[in-house]
């Protein structure tokens, strides 16, 4: 039987379906379904004709009965299966609608928390130095623009870039005091990570850590089994573990997209590592 399955599902895909509609294809399955059952039986039958081979006297007399009911049990095999299938599939669309879902959720409350804190940073400028409330305006564009792409994931390089126009539109600020430094293999560049991961943790660093002091901000990135990324800063000492609404929508997203985790590696300096690909 599994060589007639074999044998007809071959000439079923490869010759007929390619020149049918696809509004028979699901009859054209079902009919060689039963053909499979109904021809392994009949083939069955000649062969131990052929090899001497004694059978059910009973299957001898009504063999096209026996035929016709094989082939019938082997159309409900295949329909049971085709059916697992479609649950399977429908289950697995639904979860992929509601991870969409739930990114899309998560990247508007992140995206939202960004801006704000972009045109607080402006808005302090407009009436004290309006050049630099210009340039910071023409910053933010350029920032904005480069993530107006649709994406999920992007390079590394693409994300560093992210943090790096960030900190140049809060420097306008802060006056220059915020330092970055990165620290990476230029091989993984091209490692795709989740948007606004380490942009939001250079943002956290900014917010909780600053001290009217240069801040310096230190980015690591290597990798072994799996990508580590190690965002730390010599600012403000954290005073608990705890993460806060945008750290926890970051979280989630790490798991959604890439099987990754985010830890707090240390209180002081504050340290975070994001850890990407560990249940792959």
């Amino acid at each position: 039987m599994f060589v007639c399955a074999y044998a007809l599902t071959t000439f079923l895909n490869q010759t007929i379906l390619p020149h049918l509609s696809q509004n028979y294809w699901l009859l054209c399955a079902g009919l060689f379904s039963f053909l499979a059952g109904f021809t392994a039986t009949l083939l069955t039958f000649m062969l131990s004709t052929l090899l001497h081979i004694t059978m059910l006297h009973k299957f001898e007399m009504h063999l096209w009965l026996f035929a016709g009911i094989i082939g019938i049990l082997s159309y409900a095999v295949v329909f049971l299966l085709y059916r697992f299938a479609c649950i399977r599939y429908e289950k697995e669309s639904q979860r992929t609608l509601l991870i969409q879902s739930r990114l899309k959720s998560l990247e508007r409350q992140l995206n939202p928390h960004f801006l704000f804190n972009a045109l607080n940073s402006i808005s302090e400028l407009l009436h004290e130095n309006p050049t630099k409330a210009e340039d910071a305006l023409l910053e933010l564009s350029h920032f904005l623009r480069s993530n107006m792409k649709e994406l999920s994931l992007i390079t590394l390089a693409e994300e560093l870039e992210n943090a790096k126009r960030y900190i140049t539109l809060e420097n306008i600020r802060f006056d220059g005091k915020i330092n970055l430094s990165v620290s990476l293999d230029a091989s993984l560049h091209n490692e795709r990570i989740p948007k606004f991961s380490i942009q939001l943790l250079v943002e956290n660093a900014i917010k909780h850590g600053f001290e009217n002091k240069v801040l310096h901000i230190n980015i690591e990135a290597y990798k072994d089994n799996t990508l580590h990324l190690v965002v730390e800063n010599d600012g403000k000492v954290m005073q608990t573990p705890h993460f806060g609404i945008g750290l926890q929508n970051l979280q989630e997203r790490l798991e959604l997209l890439s099987h990754g985790t985010l830890h707090l590696k240390a209180l002081q300096p504050p340290t975070f590592e994001i850890i990407l690909g560990a249940s792959e």
